[in-house]
Formats: structure tokens, sequence, C-alpha cells
């Protein structure tokens, strides 16, 4: 009989696995992610794949666990709309996976992503840079996004979604402090001498959800004018990457 697998917030095997062992693969494929036990399913595949030190598996950690918390809400009955909220936590993670493929291949992943996925392996980026800069595009450019393919797919407007938007944005916050706590080196969190402290402290959660929801809403009211929509998705893409390289900055130690 196997045991059913815990991850850290690294996304990282918590526990060995009863059963017959098996080797992971040297890259997840590529499958087809219709629901939240797919996504979770993806995510914990790249958790096996990738090296516990890359940028990417830090950020997919924290993702992991977000995507967990997520799910448990949906089976308690937590959201106003299940089947809206598992709908957008499909397409939202869809976007992440879109950029890893993409990366994967040998492609260009959008402007928000390229940061994290240029500087991954640099020893001068500590994990919660990594993760931060993750969370920073995901947050920033996709979930925008995702609140509109949502609202065509369910043919819906983005105030339907609000109420379900603002409780995931309570399941991040809560996981804020855990992820800062887990990922910071060092015992001087509050030391706002600290380089890395002060660059992370220049970054906001919170904002960054209501910029989303600013931006999502945005695109709904230019949704018949294409060429509108195309430059503001664009611009959004590129001033979230700006942020995203910023937060990478090498430091020192």
């Amino acid at each position: 009989m196997t045991t059913t697998q815990r991850y850290d917030i690294r996304g990282r095997p918590a526990a060995p696995l009863a059963g017959p062992a098996a080797g992971p693969p040297a890259r997840p494929e590529p499958a087809a992610v219709t629901d939240v036990a797919d996504v979770l399913a993806r995510m914990r595949a790249l958790a096996e794949a990738l090296p516990a030190d890359d940028g990417v598996a830090v950020f997919n950690g924290v993702y992991l666990a977000v995507t967990e918390a997520v799910a448990r809400q949906i089976g308690d009955g937590a959201f106003q709309d299940p089947a809206a909220a598992g709908e957008l936590d499909v397409r939202f993670a869809r976007r992440y996976f879109d950029a890893v493929d993409a990366t994967a291949a040998g492609l260009r992943p959008p402007a928000c992503w390229r940061p994290l996925f240029q500087l991954r392996r640099h020893p001068g980026v500590h994990p919660l840079q990594f993760a931060m800069a993750g969370i920073n595009a995901h947050i920033g450019h996709d979930l925008a996004l995702a609140v509109l393919d949502t609202c065509r797919a369910l043919d819906c407007e983005p105030a339907a979604l609000e109420s379900d938007f603002d409780r995931v944005g309570g399941v991040l916050t809560g996981l804020e402090e855990r992820i800062r706590e887990q990922l910071m080196p060092g015992p001087d969190v509050l030391d706002v001498a600290d380089p890395l402290t002060h660059l992370i402290g220049s970054w906001s959660l919170d904002k960054a959800r209501d910029g989303a929801w600013v931006a999502a809403r945005a695109l709904w009211g230019v949704r018949r004018l294409p060429e509108v929509a195309e430059e503001l998705t664009e611009r959004l893409d590129a001033g979230v990457g700006l942020v995203g390289r910023m937060l990478l900055t090498p430091l020192p130690g």
C-alpha cells in the first residue's frame, strides 16, 4: 500500500514514498491540465524533476503549497462558487506551465517570466528572491489574464469572480509570512539594513493583487478593442518583468 507524498515549501519530498521507488524523469512531459488535481500532479512532477537549488523549483514549491491550500478550501466549500474558483485556479496555473514548457522547448516565455528563467541558477540570488520573483510574474501578469480566460470560459463578468478572487488572496497572504520565514537566510529577518530584507520589503503581495484586479477589469473593458488590449497586455508584461529583474538583483553573501 502506498502513502500520500508530502512536500515542503521548496517543493521537495518531506518523507520517502512507500512502495517501489522510481527515478524522476529528466523532464516531466507536458500533460493536459483540466482540473485542480491535474495542476497539483504537474507541480509535483516538476518538484521531482528539478534540482532543489533551481530558482524555478523554489517558486514551484511555493506555488504547490498555495495550490494545495486552495484545493482544500474548494473541497471544504469555502468558496462562493467552487466551480468558478476551480476554473480560475486551472487557467491561472496553465500560464505558469506555458512559461515552463516554452523555456524547456528553447522558446522565449513572456517578459514577466524571463528574469526567473534566466537567473534560476545564479549563485548570488537567494531562494526568497526566486520565490518572490515567481510570485511577482504570476500575480502581476498571469492572474489578470487568467481572470479574463475564466470570464470567457464561463461567460461571466469579472465582478462574478471578485469574492472568490479575494478569498484566494487571503490564502496567499496567510502563506506569505511562512514563505518569508522559511526562505529568509539567517536570524536577522527584521534587520532593515540587510540588503535582502530591504529588497524584498520593497515589493508587496497585496498591492500586486490589487494591481492584477485593476488590470483584469481594464482589459475586460477594452476586450472589443483588440489593438488597445494587446498594447495594454504587452505593457503589463514588460512592467512586471522589470520588477522581477530588480527582485533578482544578485546580493553579497
